[in-house]
């Protein structure tokens, strides 16, 4: 049976890739701070037939974390497959945020992956296998307005991924760090994180279900030969438009990514705040935000990006097909 821990597995993308897992029959480690969504994830998985622990922590706390991953193993069987997917921000200008905010968004979001790694490798390395998977973003390279906090930490994930990877290479490991850049998704974190916008925070369309994410995921981990994934039409034209013309994007993103993150609806006074505490201390708010009606279920990207070989191959032999009837055309 498969070992799998995913962290920010309460909610959004984490808990739709924790209940994939269930559905797989796998044994499934959720680590989160909010007990009642971890208290809900775990039978999202069991009801689909898969094995639960649940693990209220701090993935900031690497003790905390190490902890966890020591019951991980004696009470479900050595770690296969490490996610990390836990992270908090705040949606506002970087100079409305306090240092003290910047730090607890950093120490969650980059340094929670940082121990969550570490922790999967002190116990992957014995066996010299196992599967870690960076969630990350377009946002790893492409930073935007708004989101100071979240774009840092992302682009220091990927930072670290690649570090990281050299050296496994250089001892030959065969433990696998893979990073999966996700779009924008329809998660809670727009109701629940801390926010200074006069309007409710939303996701920059086009946006996505947190299940297309989680699916992602999870092939990403059943086929850890890329060392990236890119995920959706819109993270790899942002990626690619970064690589040709960051500066055009610095000029677009500065008209269009104040408007484009806010709904035409006023922030409510009362709107949670997740980064001190979890907001899902008495309500689950699970895998969905509020945006079902603008989010997609899928995208051919994934596909084309899962079969690159077999597209490539397909144009291969339409190239060859084209220049063969020139050639016959020629010699005539």
């Amino acid at each position: 049976m498969t070992t799998v821990v995913v962290t920010g597995a309460s909610g959004g993308v984490g808990r739709a890739v924790a209940r994939i897992y269930g559905e797989r029959g796998a044994s499934v480690a959720l680590m989160a701070r909010g007990e009642k969504g971890l208290t809900a994830a775990a039978r999202d998985v069991e009801e689909a037939g898969g094995r639960a622990l649940s693990l209220p922590l701090d993935t900031s706390d690497n003790s905390a974390v190490d902890a966890a991953a020591d019951r991980v193993e004696s009470e479900l069987g050595p770690i296969d497959i490490w996610i990390n997917c836990a992270f908090s921000s705040v949606f506002a200008p970087f100079d409305q945020i306090t240092a003290a905010e910047f730090d607890r968004a950093t120490a969650v979001s980059y340094l929670g992956f940082v121990n969550g790694t570490r922790a999967a490798l002190r116990h992957m390395k014995p066996r010299g296998r196992g599967v870690i998977i960076e969630v990350g973003s377009a946002l790893a390279y492409r930073g935007i307005p708004l989101q100071s906090a979240y774009c840092g930490a992302k682009h220091a994930i990927q930072g670290f991924s690649e570090s990281l990877r050299c050296e496994l290479m250089h001892e030959g490991s065969d433990i696998k760090v893979i990073m999966v850049q996700l779009p924008a998704v329809n998660t809670p974190q727009f109701s629940w994180g801390l926010s200074r916008l006069p309007r409710r925070a939303q996701p920059v369309p086009p946006i996505y279900q947190p299940e297309f994410a989680a699916r992602a995921i999870v092939r990403a981990a059943d086929r850890p030969r890329r060392r990236e994934y890119w995920v959706g039409t819109s993270t790899a034209l942002t990626l690619i438009a970064n690589a040709i013309a960051p500066g055009l994007l610095d000029r677009y993103l500065a008209k269009t990514g104040f408007d484009s993150q806010q709904t035409d609806e006023p922030r409510p006074e009362s709107q949670p705040a997740n980064l001190w505490q979890p907001a899902d201390r008495t309500d689950d708010y699970g895998a969905h935000g509020r945006f079902d009606e603008q989010a997609h279920s899928h995208d051919p990207q994934l596909w084309a990006s899962e079969h690159h070989r077999t597209l490539l191959a397909a144009a291969g032999v339409g190239a060859a097909a084209v220049a063969g009837e020139v050639t016959r055309r020629l010699l005539r």
